[in-house]
This record gives structure tokens, sequence and C-alpha cells, in this order.
């Protein structure tokens, strides 16, 4: 139990995790090349199963190791559910399933600590992008209202109903050919046009979307604060137990002293 438990958490073994989940994104994206398929088919299809046989082997080592920790960690069920749709055959009705063996590149993120950290801090900023995501919604069906209201009979396939102006709106929001395609037209038959939809752009394209950059940022920060909070307390711990053993070492050394004299 002890040299599996060293194996599963060496730096080694998830460096050989980590090449295989890249050779893994290799080799399943040459099967959707026919002429890669047609030349090397076979090969490309006993390496997908070597690799997800050992990710099983993986797992189920961690589960032994772990016992009943392997499930209070969400990054081991995160992998457990990747691997997990790999094992479901792919045969008649859920052939859709083959696409899904893609998911277990997404290992990279359990694997990676860095990509673990963003994901991390964008979960936390979750709740306060929830927020902005009701003000734009509010922004925006407000704004759909009006533009309906405004240029829906003249503009039936842009604004002619609450839906088909959302779409204009969001369009515009991206600033997609928002200009010439859409603003330069509307103003030819309502040149005051520009008064509705610049305050559109300035209050979404320039505010609220970069409102998700602050929270975002900001969840990333904090995450990089904690973690190296963490790293300090066990730096820290680290010192206080050497400084511990030089004492120790410092008496012994003094108490033989005192004895020889």
């Amino acid at each position: 139990m002890a040299a599996l438990k060293n194996l599963v958490e060496s730096r080694r073994f998830d460096l050989f995790i980590t090449a295989l989940i890249v050779l893994n994104a290799v080799t399943l994206g040459l099967e959707t090349s026919p002429s890669a398929m047609s030349a090397f088919g076979p090969l490309l299809i006993l390496i997908d199963r070597l690799i997800l046989g050992v990710f099983v082997f993986e797992l189920l080592a961690r589960a032994i190791v772990y016992r009943g920790a392997f499930f209070r960690d969400p990054w081991r069920i995160f992998d457990l559910v990747v691997v997990a749709f790999a094992l479901v055959p792919a045969t008649g009705n859920l052939s859709v399933l083959r696409a899904l063996r893609i998911l277990r590149v997404l290992r990279l993120i359990s694997i990676v600590p860095s990509l673990r950290r963003v994901v991390t801090g964008f979960i936390a900023a979750l709740p306060g992008m929830g927020s902005i995501m009701l003000l734009l919604g509010l922004v925006f069906y407000v704004f759909s209202v009006m533009a309906t209201k405004l240029y829906g009979e003249a503009f039936p396939k842009l604004f002619g109903g609450i839906p088909e102006s959302l779409y204009t709106l969001f369009q515009i929001m991206t600033l997609e050919g928002w200009s010439d395609g859409i603003v330069r037209p509307v103003m030819e038959v309502h040149p005051g046009a520009w008064l509705f939809f610049i305050p559109f752009i300035i209050a979404t394209s320039f505010t609220v979307l970069n409102l998700f950059i602050g929270v975002i940022v900001s969840a990333m920060e904090a995450e990089h604060d904690e973690v190296e909070s963490v790293s300090r307390a066990e730096l820290h711990d680290e010192q206080d137990v050497m400084l511990t053993e030089i004492r120790a070492l410092r008496a012994e050394v003094q108490a033989l002293a005192k004895a020889r004299a």
C-alpha cells in the first residue's frame, strides 16, 4: 500500500499521466482525419484503448490508496466522470458518445496546478458573474423592447420582435459588423438612431462586459493569495520544525561537551 501511494503521489507519475493526456489528444484529433484513419486506424484505436486502460488503473490505484477520501476531492470526482464517459459503450444510439472521448483532454486541468487555480478562481467568480448576467439581461430586455417599437416596422428582420431584437443587439454588443451591417442602414431611415445604439454599446461592450473581467480578475487574485498564504504557512511550519531540530542537536552537543569536560 505504501509503495502504491508513493507511486500515485510521485511527480514522475503525474508527468507520465500528463504526457498520456497530450498523446491521447493528438490521437483523438487524428481519428477525425480520414487519411490518417486509413493509414493508421488500427494503431490509433489501440493507443486510445491502452491509454484508457492506464487512466482506469490510475483511478483504481487512487481509490485504493485514498479510499473514502477519494470522493472528498472534487478533482478526483471530475477525473472519474471524464473517464466514465469513455467507458460507456458507443454503439447504436449511443454512438454520439464517441465524441465525448475528447473530454479526457480536460484531465489536464486536474493534473496541472496552475490550471486548477484558474478554474477554481473562475468558479469562485460565478456568484458575482451571476449578478452581472442579471444586469446584462435587464439591459438587453429594455433595449430590445425599445428597438422593436422604434425600428421593428422598418426592419422586421432585425427588430421585428423581441427575439429578433435580442439577437441583433447581441451582434451589436460583439461589435461584429454592427456599423455597416446594422446601424448605418437603420440610420438611413432613422437619422437619429445613433442616439440609441451608441449608449447601448457603451452600456454593454464597454461597461458591463468589463465588469466580468473585473470580477474574474479579483477572484483569480484571491485564489492566488490563498495559495500563497498556504505555501507561506507550510514553509513557516517547516522552518519551525528545522529550528526545533537544530535546538535539539545543539542541546545534545552541549550535553556531550559537558560530559567530556
